[in-house]
């Protein structure tokens, strides 16, 4: 954390358990040369685990402006960053025992990939930080090395016609930054997007935290209308579609996020649908909505929040979700209407003695 002679010192000041920031003293006119290091302490560990888990979403991000790591010197590299902390934290880490100037995009608390989609990690973001930092009367070389994620939202040619700054994509990961500044090059193994199993488990607490109050209110307001089975049936679906979905992402066939929802939902309703049908004494009718209740209301919860992934994964692009939502959103609505007035008519019925 920092102390009071810090805060008063960076008027960009870094929040959230970021990094320590002082201002140096040989600062150009207009601008502020921040430090930090590449120690990752305790309080920001709790800052990435929190951020993680959604809480306080928007309040971890460090100030944006142009900071130093380590000893740099006029030739020194000069890195630019998202001001999201575990974007920034990921690339100062990575640059442990090595000197450069980290520039620091503001990105609304945003990381660089999602951030570059919004376009807050854009063209015009990064020119009015090259300018407002006076960065070209800092280093003497005229590079920006930018994340190779970062690339949606930057026009190269436009940085370079309008800042004089060439801008040079490095690796997708921040631990490869070691060896692609030896060679000033990176390898095809480098510029391979790789979203494994542990990548995509992490995800899964922020979008639990998000809809965890209202499963436990649909799920206990369920308890008392329809039983325990239709409580655990609600609990499921919410866990199914925020855990077990993105470990299972790719694995499940279809391309659509949607209709893999759709599957996944259509196998886990099936005990649901199996233990409502068996109820004894039910009329005809009620049996058959018994059944087709967990059947289409289950998958369509489960593929709504499998779309909250399209954001966070490799096998999707911004025209493809477009779509996606559009062609998907109305029928996952129309199962889910379906379901509920089939449930009302089943509770309706009940209090009428019909069932």
């Amino acid at each position: 954390m920092m102390d009071a002679s810090e805060s008063s010192c960076c008027p960009c000041a870094p929040v959230s358990g970021a990094p320590p920031c002082t201002c140096t003293g040989d600062a150009p006119a207009g601008g502020v040369i921040h430090t930090t290091d590449s120690t990752i302490t305790f309080a920001h560990h709790l800052d990435h685990f929190l951020a993680r888990r959604g809480v306080n979403r928007m309040g971890h991000r460090v100030g944006p402006g142009l900071y130093q790591l380590g000893t740099p010197m006029p030739d020194s590299p000069v890195f630019a960053s998202a001001n999201y902390t575990l974007s920034f934290d990921a690339l100062r880490s990575a640059l442990t025992g090595l000197d450069g100037y980290i520039l620091v995009l503001d990105t609304k608390g945003i990381n660089v990939w999602c951030a570059a989609g919004k376009g807050t990690f854009g063209t015009e973001e990064l020119i009015h930080r090259i300018e407002t930092t006076g960065l070209a009367s800092i280093v003497t070389h005229r590079k920006i090395i930018v994340p190779q994620l970062g690339a949606p939202g930057i026009s190269a040619h436009e940085v370079q016609r309008r800042s004089g700054f060439r801008v040079g994509y490095g690796p997708v990961r921040a631990t490869d930054l070691p060896e692609y500044l030896k060679t000033g090059e990176a390898t095809p193994a480098m510029r391979r997007v790789q979203f494994p199993v542990l990548d995509r488990f992490v995800l899964a607490p922020v979008e639990l935290v998000h809809v965890a109050l209202p499963a436990l209110i649909a799920a206990a307001i369920l308890w008392f209308l329809a039983g325990p089975v239709a409580a655990l049936a609600a609990i499921t679906a919410v866990v199914t579609g925020t855990v077990i979905f993105p470990v299972l992402l790719p694995f499940i066939p279809t391309q659509d996020f949607s209709t893999k929802g759709l599957i996944l939902g259509g196998v886990v309703a099936i005990p649901f649908a199996v233990a409502f049908g068996t109820v004894p004494s039910l009329p005809g009718w009620a049996a058959v909505a018994c059944v087709v209740i967990p059947l289409i209301i289950i998958p369509a919860v489960i593929a709504y929040l499998a779309l909250n992934f399209t954001g966070s994964t490799t096998f999707t692009s911004r025209t493809g979700v477009k779509k996606e939502i559009f062609r998907y959103v109305p029928v996952m609505t129309c199962m889910a209407v379906f379901g509920i007035i089939l449930g009302i008519l089943l509770g309706a019925g009940r209090l009428m003695g019909m069932i």
